[in-house]
C-alpha cells in the first residue's frame, strides 16, 4: 500500500504568507533561518522571488546538531554558489552577533543610499523567515537578549506579524513559518517531517521513522542506532528494523518505537547527524 505524499497547508499559512509579502515591501533586510541537519530541504522555493533585490542573510541553525566536518563542506558549497552562511546555536545563544553584524551591514547600504537621496537615516528593517520550527523564534529572542516570542517545537505556533524594536538600529519583523503550499520534493518532504520542521497531522509516524533508518544506513551512520538501542540494523530495511526494534523494547508498539526513535533523533539523543550534505558529495 502505498503512503500518500506529505503535503500540510493550513489556512492560516496561506493568509500569514499573504500579509508575508505585503510587509516584506517595508523590510531592507531578510533573515532566512533553515535548518543546519537539512539547509536544502528547508530552502522554501518562492523566498528568493518575494526578496527580489533585498538583502538577505542565510542563517543555518541547529549547528549544534551536525558534525563539524558537515558545517565546513556546507560553508565550501555556499561560498561556492557566492553565499555567505552564518550558522547559528539559538537554543544556546551561538553565533547571534554575527547575525546582528551582518544585519547592521546590510542597513548601512540602506542608509547610504538614502543619504544620497537626501533622506534622514533610519533603523534598518530585518524580517526572519523560514519554514515552521526551525528556531526562528528562539533566534528572535536571542536577538533581543530576552523572551518575547513564544517558541515550541510545534509548527505554526507563531501566527501574526508584529514588529520588535532590537536596537536604535534596528527593527524586526517576527513573521509566522511560510510551507511551499505544495511539496514538489517528496525526499525533502521525508526529511522536513524527520526534523520536525512541518505540522505532524501531515504524515505517518512509523514510514517517517522508517525512512530515518534507511537513510542513516545511506549516510553511512546506522552505528548510532546500535549504540543507542543496542540492537543492529545489519540487512534490514528501516521497515524492518522499526518492526524489530519495537518487539525487542517496545512491547510490539511499532506507533510508540515510531515515535521514539523521531524524538531520539530531534533531540540529539542519537548524537550529531547530518541529514543533508552538499550535493557534490558521493554518498
Amino acid at each position: 500500500m502505498s503512503t500518500p505524499p506529505i503535503q500540510w497547508y493550513p489556512g492560516h499559512i496561506a493568509k500569514a504568507e499573504k500579509a508575508l509579502q505585503e510587509q516584506l515591501k517595508r523590510v531592507d533586510v531578510v533573515l532566512e533561518v533553515r535548518d543546519a541537519r537539512i539547509p536544502l530541504a528547508t530552502e522554501h522555493p518562492q523566498v528568493k522571488q518575494w526578496i527580489g533585490g533585498k538583502e538577505r542573510v542565510l542563517v543555518l541553525n541547529r549547528v549544534d546538531m551536525i558534525p563539524a566536518q558537515a558545517r565546513q563542506q556546507w560553508i565550501e558549497w555556499f561560498r561556492s554558489q557566492g553565499e555567505e552562511p552564518f550558522f547559528t546555536d539559538a537554543q544556546h545563544g551561538k553565533g547571534i552577533e554575527a547575525i546582528i553584524k551582518a544585519a547592521q551591514a546590510a542597513g548601512e547600504k540602506m542608509n547610504q543610499r538614502r543619504h544620497d537621496r537626501g533622506m534622514l537615516p533610519r533603523p534598518v528593517r530585518a524580517v526572519v523567515m523560514g519554514f515552521p520550527n526551525v528556531g526562528k523564534s528562539a533566534l528572535i529572542n536571542r536577538l533581543l537578549k530576552r523572551r518575547v516570542v513564544d517558541s515550541a517545537r510545534r509548527a505554526g505556533v507563531t501566527r501574526s506579524l508584529r514588529w520588535i524594536r532590537i536596537s536604535d538600529q534596528i527593527e524586526l519583523l517576527d513573521a509566522p513559518g511560510v510551507l511551499p503550499s505544495k511539496l514538489n520534493d517528496q525526499d525533502a518532504a521525508f526529511k522536513l517531517a524527520i526534523c520536525d520542521d512541518i505540522g505532524e497531522a501531515a504524515y505517518d509516524n512509523q514510514r517517517v521513522a522508517a525512512i530515518l533508518v534507511d537513510l542513516l544506513k545511506q549516510l553511512q551512520v546506522e552505528s548510532a542506532l546500535k549504540a543507542r538501542y543496542e540492537l543492529d540494523i545489519a540487512d534490514m530495511t528501516g521497515e524492518d528494523y522499526l518492526h524489530t526494534l519495537a518487539a525487542h523494547r517496545y512491547q510490539n508498539d511499532v506507533e510508540r518505537t515510531a515515535r521514539q526513535l523521531l524524538n531520539d533523533f530531534r533531540v540529539g539523543q542519537l548524537g550529531a547527524i547530518a541529514l543533508e550534505y552538499p550535493p557534490e558529495r558521493d554518498l
